[in-house]
C-alpha cells in the first residue's frame, strides 16, 4: 500500500485474511483510510491541524490535534463532534471494560489532567502530579482493568480500576445535560399545517400589523397601570427619593384573633426618616382594630422596623376582606405608600 505522506499513527480494525480496514495519519495533515487489497487510500480526511493522536472507537475515529481538540470522524470522512482540551493533547489511547462492554478515549494534556471521552461525553478526570506522557489500559497481573502512565519527569503511575465501579456520563465537570444532544422525534407535516403555511405566507403582512398592533397596545395598558400605581402609592415601594421606604406585612393565627405584623424599612443610605403615620382602612363590619392610626417611630437607614397590632374578626360566616395599609407623611393626604393584605378566613369561628 501506498501512501502520499509519512504515517505517523496507524489504526487497524478486522482481520488480516477476511477484511480488515487502516487509518493512517500522516504528517501532511491527513488521514488516510485503506481497505483489503487496495493499493491507494479509499477516503481522505483533511484535517485543520497536525495529529497528535489517532484511536478508534467503536466505529468513530477520534484524533487529537494540535489546536488542543479532540474531533470525531466516520470511516467516511464525515466530521461528528469536536471537543476542546483545556490544555496541549500529549498522549491518546483506549480504554476498552470488556465486562461492561465500555470503550473510551483517554488523553493525557500538558496540565497534568488524564481526561476519559465517551463520544464527546466527559466521563472522568485524573489528576496527575506530572504531564502523562503516555497511556496504557488493559490487564496487568491478576487485575483485568489497570491503567498505567508514565510521566515527562520519568516516573511510573499504576491506578487499578475498582470491580464495581461505573463510569456516569458527565461525572467530570459540569456541562449540559445528555438529552440536549438528542435528537426530536418531529412529526410528519399533516394537510393542516401545509394550509396554515400557505396562510402565513400569502397573509404575512397582516398578521405581522396585527401582533405589532396588540404588542403595542400591550405595553400601553402596562405602562398606564404603572403610572396609575405611582400616582395613587400603590405599591408596596415608595417611588420617590425623598422618602425611600419599603413595606410588606405578616399574618399569623387561626382567628378569631389574628396577629398583623408590619415591617416597614427606610432604604435610604444615611438619611433617617420622622414623622410617618400608618392607617389601616378595613370593613368595621367585619373586623376590629384596637389602633388603626398611629405614629412611626425614628427610621433609621437600613434597618427594618417591626410594627404589630391585633385584628380580631366578627364575622361568624367564614368570610374574610382586603385590609388596607397606608403610609402617609404629616400634612400630606396622598399615601407615600400601601399594601393590600389578604386576611384569611377565621377557622377559630368556624370550627365554634
Amino acid at each position: 500500500m501506498n501512501l502520499p505522506s509519512v504515517p505517523v499513527f496507524l489504526e487497524v480494525s478486522g482481520q488480516f485474511d477476511v477484511e480488515f480496514r487502516l487509518a493512517a495519519a500522516c504528517r501532511n495533515g491527513n488521514i488516510y483510510i485503506l481497505r483489503r487489497d487496495s493499493k491507494c487510500p479509499k477516503y481522505c480526511i483533511e484535517l485543520s491541524a497536525q495529529p497528535v493522536g489517532l484511536v478508534r472507537v467503536h466505529k468513530v475515529l477520534v484524533v487529537g490535534s494540535n489546536q488542543d481538540s479532540l474531533h470525531g470522524f466516520t470511516h467516511k470522512g464525515k466530521r461528528l463532534w469536536t471537543v476542546q482540551m483545556p490544555a496541549a493533547i500529549l498522549t491518546m489511547n483506549l480504554l476498552e471494560q470488556h465486562s461492561r462492554g465500555l470503550q473510551a478515549v483517554m488523553a493525557g494534556l500538558a496540565n497534568g489532567e488524564v481526561r476519559i471521552y465517551h463520544d464527546k461525553t466527559l466521563l472522568n478526570v485524573i489528576r496527575t502530579p506530572d504531564a502523562v506522557t503516555s497511556l496504557c489500559f488493559g490487564r496487568f497481573g491478576r487485575e483485568d482493568n489497570t491503567l498505567i502512565m508514565t510521566t515527562r519527569g520519568g516516573g511510573l503511575i499504576i491506578k487499578i480500576l475498582k470491580r464495581t465501579a461505573v463510569f456516569v456520563e458527565g461525572g467530570g465537570e459540569l456541562g449540559p445535560p445528555p438529552a440536549q444532544a438528542t435528537k426530536l422525534s418531529v412529526p410528519r407535516k399533516t394537510r393542516l399545517y401545509v394550509d396554515q403555511t400557505l396562510r402565513e405566507r400569502e397573509a404575512g403582512t397582516a398578521m405581522h400589523r396585527t401582533f405589532q398592533t396588540d404588542l403595542y397596545l400591550l405595553r400601553l395598558r402596562a405602562a398606564r397601570a404603572y403610572v396609575q400605581a405611582l400616582e395613587s402609592s400603590l405599591s408596596p415601594v415608595s417611588a420617590t427619593a425623598r422618602e425611600p421606604l419599603k413595606l410588606h406585612a405578616v399574618v399569623q393565627g387561626l382567628g378569631p384573633t389574628f396577629k398583623l405584623t408590619l415591617h416597614l424599612q427606610n432604604t435610604s443610605t444615611a438619611r433617617p426618616i420622622l414623622g410617618l403615620l400608618i392607617c389601616f382602612l378595613y370593613n368595621e363590619a367585619l373586623y376590629a382594630l384596637p389602633r388603626a392610626f398611629f405614629k412611626v417611630p425614628l427610621l433609621v437607614p437600613g434597618l427594618s422596623y417591626p410594627l404589630e397590632t391585633f385584628v380580631e374578626s366578627l364575622s361568624d360566616k367564614g368570610i374574610s376582606d382586603i385590609i388596607k395599609v397606608l403610609v402617609l407623611r404629616e400634612g400630606q393626604s396622598a399615601p407615600l405608600l400601601s399594601a393590600h393584605i389578604n386576611m384569611p378566613v377565621s377557622e377559630g369561628l368556624a370550627a365554634a
